[in-house]
C-alpha cells in the first residue's frame, strides 16, 4: 500500500497545481490560490467523508496533504513559468490521481458497509469533485459536464474493480488493473478528443 499512498501524494500535488494555476490565472491573491489549491485537491475527498459521515475528515487525519498543497502551491508562485511547459507530465500526475482517487474513495465506501453502486458514486465523487468545485468557485464550467471523458473513466474503472473484486482478485492486483483501465480510458479519450454525446435533438426534433 505504500506504493498507492505515495501515488495519492503525487496526485495530490498535481491536482493543487491544477487548482494553483486556475487561480493565477483569474488573478487571485496568494491566500485565493491556496485555497483553490485546496479545494481542487482535496475537496472531493472531504465531499465523501461527509456524506458517509466518515471521521477524521481525510486531510484532518493526515496532514501530508496540507503540506504537499502548501507545497504545491509555493512551487506554482515560485515557478509558473517553468510549470506551464510541463502540461503533459501534470496531466500524467492528474490522471494518476483520477485513478488513485476514485479506487480509495470506493474502497472507503465499501468499508462503511455502503451498497457497491453508492460505493462507486463515492469513489467517483473523491476523483472528480474537487475540479467541480474549483470550476465553480472561480466561475467556470465545470470541465466534467461540457467536455472530455473524465467522470466516465473514473465509474469505468470503478466497475472493473467491483467486477474483479467480486471474482476474488487480490486487492492489490485488482486495484492496479483498475486504476490502469482509468489511466487508458483518459488517454485515449484525451489523445483522440472522445467526447459522450450530447442531447441536442430528440426523435420529435423536425430536421
Amino acid at each position: 500500500m505504500e506504493l498507492i499512498y505515495t501515488l495519492d501524494i503525487l496526485g495530490t500535488f498535481a491536482f493543487a497545481i491544477s487548482g494553483a494555476l486556475v487561480a493565477s490565472d483569474k488573478n487571485f491573491d496568494l491566500f485565493g490560490v491556496l485555497i483553490i489549491a485546496f479545494v481542487t485537491a482535496v475537496g472531493g475527498g472531504m465531499l465523501r467523508d461527509v456524506l458517509i459521515n466518515a471521521h477524521p475528515i481525510n486531510w484532518i487525519g493526515d496532514l501530508n496533504y496540507l503540506w504537499t498543497i502548501l507545497a504545491a502551491v509555493i512551487t506554482t508562485f515560485l515557478f509558473k513559468s517553468k510549470i506551464l511547459p510541463l502540461s503533459k507530465t501534470l496531466f500524467l500526475f492528474d490522471t494518476i490521481g483520477l485513478g488513485v482517487f476514485t479506487l480509495l474513495g470506493l474502497q472507503k465506501g465499501l468499508t462503511y458497509n455502503l451498497h457497491p453502486i453508492i460505493a462507486l458514486i463515492m469513489g467517483m465523487i473523491s476523483a472528480v469533485f474537487g475540479g467541480v468545485l474549483r470550476d465553480i468557485l472561480t466561475n467556470k464550467v465545470p470541465l466534467i459536464f461540457e467536455k472530455e471523458i473524465y467522470a466516465s473513466a473514473c465509474l469505468a474503472g470503478g466497475i472493473t474493480y467491483l467486477t474483479l473484486d467480486f471474482l476474488g482478485l487480490k486487492q492489490e492486483i485488482n486495484f492496479i488493473f483498475a486504476a490502469s483501465i482509468i489511466f487508458a480510458i483518459r488517454l485515449i479519450a484525451v489523445k483522440f478528443h472522445l467526447q459522450l454525446p450530447k442531447i441536442k435533438d430528440d426523435l420529435f426534433t423536425k430536421k
